[in-house]
Formats: C-alpha cells, structure tokens, sequence
C-alpha cells in the first residue's frame, strides 16, 4: 500500500475520475474528451493540482501528483493523460518560468481564477518527438512590435479544449529556437481534427494550424537556453499508464469472481490458471508501483539532487509502460474471447496501454542514457 500525504487531492481525483469513467466510452467514440469531463477538471479545480499553495493552488508534490493522476486513468486514461500535460506544464512554469515582466503573473492569474488550461505543442508532421531533437518547421517572424506565427502541430492533446498552447517556433530574428504563448481566440489559430488513432482516442491529440497569427514580442515567453535538466512531472506519463492497468486487473478479478460457465462448479477464480495470472497481475503492479513512488519520493526529499535523477526517472517510465502492458494482456486473457466486446471494458483498456510505447522518452533513448551513464560511471 502507498499511503498520500495530502487526502484532498485524492478527493479531487476521486471526483474527476467518476466523471471520466461516465464519460469514458463518449469520448473514445468521438475522439475528443466529452465536455462533461473537461468542465470537472475546472469545476473540481484539478486544474490546480500542481500550483504552489502561495500562488493559490494546491501545491501537490510529486508523489501526490502521481497518486491522483494514477486515480484519474484508473477511470479513463485518456482523461488522465490529458490533463496530465496541463499539471506538468504548469509545475515546470512555477518553478522555471523566465517570462517578460508581469506576463506569467496575468497568466497564472487566468489559471487559477479561470481555471484556464495550457498544453505544449511542439510536435511537427516532419520533426517527430521533439525529444529527439529536430528544428521546428513552425516559424515567427518579427514584425515591429509582434511576431508573426505559421506552421502546423501535431499530437496537441485537448487542441480544441485548451485556452492556451505554448508553440514551439524557429525564431528567424534570433536564429533559434523559442515558445509563444498563444491564446485559442486569437485569429489565424485553429484546430484541424487529425485525430483517428486506434487507442487514447479521446486526448483529441489534433492538429494545431497558425496561418500568420499575430501575437505582441511579449508573448515570446521562452528562449532557448541550456538543455534542460531532468522533469519529475513527466512521471505523470507512467502513472497514467499503471492506472489504466490497475483498473484491467479490477475488471479481471470481477470477472473472474462471477463468471461460471457450466463445466465448473465454481467461478472461474477458482481455476489454478487463472488464479496465477491475478498473481501474476498483482506481483507486475507491486513492482512498477513501488518502484515509480519511490523514485517520486527521493525528488520529494532531496531537491539538490534532482539534477542526477535523470536515468531513474526514465528508467521509470520504461518500466511502467511495460508491466501495464503485461498486465493488460494477462486481463486480456481471463476475459478469454469475452475481452474483445465492445460491451466489455478490456478492449479499450488493451487500446489504450499501447500508446505508452509512443509517449516520451522512448525506449531506445531511455536505454541508450543509462548505457552512457554506467560508461561514465565506470570511467
């Protein structure tokens, strides 16, 4: 058992996820969050999960954080992913922001009173995961007092919800790269539905167009500077990912606990099969969990060593996605034949795991890190 330090925001989660649950299967039909569970992330305030108390929210730490967004997937993934984009921003923005003078206090100011919610777009059609490194297509152009923006987005999770999006560019003034802060409303931005994939359908992931948006030089929020160190917050990811398992592996044991066909005497959970499969289940869930909690609680305790945590944290990530997979699947195969129903909740659950393989970081970076770690390491 891993125990909160803050129940609050477990109520919280609690609340968005039965929302998300309700909603679940309207969202993965129309490939977009239903509007239903995008209110219960402003009304709940979930929104403000990951702001300092100082500045009015509830300053989760990131052990806390992770418990909560694992609740919120264990209702649908989808929802907690999506979300989850918006509290990891919003944490790395209160912690490392160097906007222009008073812009990321009337932003803040907008999130907590309005509950409004921001994503990073970054992803291009010919760029790949910006993990890996390449040069935005998407380019800004000074124009006396404004830039000017054009290009297209991929992979925006909550495109057509989010009040804001910071876009990525090549600022052509600076030679470099740079992200604005751009507003929904503003003309020339809109939302292009892209968005079809097999799982995680209703993260709305669409594209994000700019035809010559308009913005003032004091929306370019973010220049480039020295590579960043490692993001606790990207943990989101993983959690996300053992949520939705541990919700299979909820389903599996009630099945298995009531279904009886007529060549048993008992229910299914009595067959010595399935019981090892629940342990199989279990012993995968412990592992990851513990694993991702403890790593959690080390960035909790010791902030001066964050900067070395980067290998654990990927590690972690790797992990995860990996026993949820397992997981899914040994769900998968309790519900026998039954498990590929549109009625039942296993096929979406076996949908939806496999998009951790595709989130960052990726496993051949992450097992590439550690490979140069221990190099150095060694050395």
């Amino acid at each position: 058992m891993i125990i909160a330090n803050d129940e609050h925001i477990l109520l919280k989660a609690k609340q968005v996820a039965k929302v998300a649950k309700e909603f679940k299967r309207l969202g993965d039909e129309q490939a977009q969050l239903s509007s239903q569970v995008v209110d219960a992330f402003r009304t709940t305030a979930y929104t403000l999960l990951t702001v300092p108390k100082a500045q009015g929210g509830d300053g989760a730490n990131l052990h806390d954080f992770l418990m909560a967004q694992e609740i919120v997937a264990a209702g649908d993934g989808a929802a907690a992913l999506s979300i989850g984009w918006h509290l990891s921003t919003m944490q790395d923005l209160c912690e490392n922001a160097d906007w222009p003078k008073d812009m990321f206090e009337k932003f803040l100011e907008e999130v907590v009173q309005e509950r409004k919610i921001v994503n990073r777009a970054a992803s291009e059609p010919n760029t790949g995961s910006p993990t890996r490194g390449g040069m935005p297509e998407t380019k800004a152009v000074r124009e006396g007092n404004d830039y000017i923006l054009t290009g297209r987005k991929t992979f925006t999770s909550m495109a057509a919800d989010l009040d804001y999006y910071l876009v990525t560019a090549y600022v052509e003034e600076d030679k470099t790269i740079g992200s604005f802060l751009i507003a929904r409303e503003i003309n020339g931005v809109r939302v292009e539905k892209t968005w079809n994939p097999m799982g995680m359908r209703a993260t709305g992931s669409d594209d994000l167009i700019l035809e010559q948006v308009r913005v003032p030089v004091d929306c370019y929020v973010e220049k480039t500077r020295k590579k960043a160190g490692p993001k606790g917050s990207l943990l989101h990811i993983p959690a996300c990912y053992l949520g939705i398992a541990k919700s299979a592996r909820d389903e599996a044991v009630s099945f298995a606990k009531t279904f009886q066909p007529n060549t048993l005497d008992n229910p299914i959970i009595s067959v010595p099969h399935i019981r090892e499969k629940i342990g199989e289940m279990d012993l995968e869930l412990m592992q990851a969990r513990h694993f991702m909690y403890h790593v959690a609680s080390l960035w909790d305790s010791y902030p001066e060593k964050r900067h070395m945590m980067g290998p654990e944290l990927a590690a972690v990530k790797v992990n995860a996605t990996k026993a949820a997979a397992k997981v899914v699947d040994l769900a998968m195969r309790i519900a026998g034949g039954r498990g590929l129903s549109k009625k039942q909740a296993f096929e979406q659950h076996y949908r939806d795991v496999r998009a951790g393989l595709h989130n960052p970081p990726m496993d051949d970076a992450v097992l590439e890190l550690l490979a140069s770690h221990a190099e150095k390491k060694d050395n």
